[in-house]
């Protein structure tokens, strides 16, 4: 049977069979309230019929003797039941869904990490992920390959200027990619176009990793170059 106590509502799991007809005292292990607790209903048997019913006068005193037996049994006595304890189970079940989320978190942390480490990669096979990376403020090279030293020089030859503009080419990728044509384009002060030109470069294809140089001369330059930019062609020129 369940015990509550009125004091605090502790709960306690009793043994029927350890209480009276006429009750007993118990007292709640947590606060320390007593209190006579009555033994539970029994269940009504469907094949017996009950007796005559006894006069008020054997009734009052059966009741009496009743009474003081389980005053005189009750006397001193402190019952501590034990509290029930909620099952193992859930916290085993607190414990799976707390791993769960953890073990959710730290896939999208990996995820996340892979996206920014092979970012390189991810933009060469997936160029459209390059306005996802250019928002998030980390650019990137759709083609895998990228200027690196870039010069230029103006030179005198047969009595006229040369801008000669030399370079190196770097396949900045894990695959082997074509090089497209590039563009020279000459700005003055301002950055206002002048002229612009394109060449091939000396292989029309890098390893992953490698480097090549380039050189590319144009005879007299517009007098009013001051800067110049490269870029790849988006088709051939």
């Amino acid at each position: 049977m369940i015990l509550t106590c009125p004091q605090c509502q502790t709960r306690y799991q009793a043994d029927a069979s350890q209480f009276a007809p006429a009750g007993r005292t118990v007292r709640c292990a947590k606060c320390g309230h007593a209190w006579r607790q009555a033994p539970p209903e029994p269940e009504p048997d469907p094949d017996l019929f009950p007796l005559d019913a006894p006069s008020a006068a054997d009734a009052t005193t059966s009741s009496s003797i009743t009474h003081s037996a389980a005053a005189r049994q009750d006397f001193g006595i402190r019952h501590h039941p034990q509290p029930i304890t909620k099952p193992a189970s859930a916290w085993v079940e607190k414990v799976a869904i707390a791993g769960g989320w953890a073990g959710l978190v730290a896939i999208i942390l990996l995820i996340g990490w892979m996206a920014l480490r092979f970012r390189q990669e991810i933009a060469v096979l997936w160029p459209q992920s390059s306005s996802l990376y250019a928002a998030l403020g980390v650019p990137v090279n759709v083609r895998g390959i990228e200027f690196s030293g870039v010069t230029y020089r103006r030179d005198v030859e047969d009595g006229q200027v040369v801008l000669a503009v030399s370079g190196n080419l770097v396949n900045i990728s894990r695959r082997e990619q074509t090089v497209p044509t590039i563009v020279v384009t000459v700005t003055d002060a301002d950055q206002h176009e002048l002229y612009h030109w394109s060449f091939s470069a000396p292989k029309s294809t890098l390893t992953a990793g490698q480097t090549i140089a380039f050189l590319t001369r144009l005879p007299r330059p517009p007098a009013g170059a001051r800067h110049l930019k490269l870029r790849f062609a988006t088709t051939p020129e």
